[in-house]
């Protein structure tokens, strides 16, 4: 059946279970027990959980192309739009930097940069590109982006360093400008995988996104709706797979490749919950995950916050998390198994004042 442009169950319901994931990946019982699929990539290379994040920041993607054509249909002036996208990325950073803080607010300690300022700046920069371009000035702007990031980070001396080295984590431009430029704390002490150059290929991947939106806003047939996102997601797959040898797949410094490969991935999955739901109308198998995705912010905001009480030991003396885990292991469970249970135990955690969110049609936009 078809939808509106304006809200597709299909890319809630896709948005709901990259925030259940992202819980799940942050939030284990115990860093000591995790399955490897839910572990990133130490360094080069791709884990399940890798594709976490950039499947977010596609769904952002889209998200810009309904939101701002239907507001356009309605008539607001670009103006008022690029006052709405600056606010609402204002808002996102600052909760996002609220959460580092959250609860000791040791301004000392504070990190400029992680997942929701990412989610802010790409929100507001694709925001921007579409507001003042055409979408063929947005496909080459991303092309653009991942050329000339290829080139910089795979050929481009380094001061006092010499030639790059994408084998290891201290020799390469994203490491570099980190060490020099970024205040505050970093991730990974000289660098930071949220970083200031690594945010240009992060911003191509809500690009890739903004073409699968213009896909779905099309006059086209719900059927070669699907056609195209399929052709789309074979594209970016092939070129992922064939740019990986001229620089690594690598999610800290979001390479090329990297973006290439996962929006591919991020690009079938869309394609495959708009046939689930938006033509095969199974959208009662996945309500759970559309409880979050229409509040996704928020469901990511609580569980940061909770986790004082849940994880930390301020709170109650002990930490929740820990004794669950060591408890289950001393009735014979498997490390992994209790620490995996526990993080799924905290996504029910998060989904109860969400689900009441949800039934009261209550949707929180920042």
């Amino acid at each position: 059946m078809e939808q509106s442009n304006s809200r597709l169950l299909s890319l809630d319901i896709l948005r709901g279970f990259t925030i259940i994931l992202m819980i799940i990946v942050n939030d284990p019982g115990s860093w000591s027990h995790v399955y490897a699929p839910l572990l990133h990539a130490k360094w080069n290379g791709l884990t399940p959980t890798d594709y976490v994040f950039p499947a977010f920041l596609f769904i952002v993607g889209v998200s810009i192309v309904l939101s701002l054509t239907k507001q356009r249909e309605k008539g607001l002036p670009r103006k008022e739009l690029v006052k709405k996208v600056v606010i609402r990325s204002i808002k996102i950073y600052a909760v996002g930097l609220f959460l580092w803080l959250w609860p000791s607010f040791d301004f000392d300690r504070i990190r400029w940069v992680g997942v929701l300022p990412r989610i802010a700046v790409v929100f507001l920069i694709c925001g921007l590109i579409f507001l003042y371009t055409k979408r063929k000035t947005q496909l080459i702007i991303a092309s653009s982006i991942l050329v000339l990031y290829w080139i910089i980070i795979q050929y481009l001396p380094l001061p006092g360093i010499g030639m790059p080295d994408l084998s290891v984590a201290d020799k390469n431009w994203a490491n570099y400008i980190d060490s020099q430029l970024l205040p505050g704390y970093l991730w990974k002490t000289t660098w930071d995988p949220e970083g200031i150059l690594s945010t240009f290929p992060a911003v191509a991947t809500g690009l890739l996104g903004m073409i699968a939106g213009f896909v779905l806003v099309s006059q086209s047939t719900l059927k070669d709706k699907l056609l195209q996102l399929f052709l789309l997601a074979s594209t970016l797959l092939i070129l992922g797979d064939a740019s990986r040898f001229l620089m690594p797949i690598n999610k800290s410094i979001w390479s090329s490749s990297f973006v290439l490969m996962t929006g591919g991935i991020s690009c079938l999955l869309l394609a495959i919950f708009v046939y689930w739901v938006d033509v095969k109308g199974h959208t009662s198998r996945f309500q759970f995950a559309r409880v979050f995705g229409v509040n996704a912010i928020f469901s990511y905001t609580l569980a940061g916050i909770l986790y004082t009480v849940f994880y930390s030991k301020k709170l109650w003396g002990i930490s929740l998390s820990t004794t669950f885990v060591e408890q289950a292991i001393a009735f014979g469970v498997a490390p992994k198994l209790a620490s995996l249970s526990y993080a799924l135990f905290y996504v029910m955690v998060i989904w109860v004042p969400t689900y009441q969110l949800y039934k009261r049609k209550i949707y929180i936009k920042l």
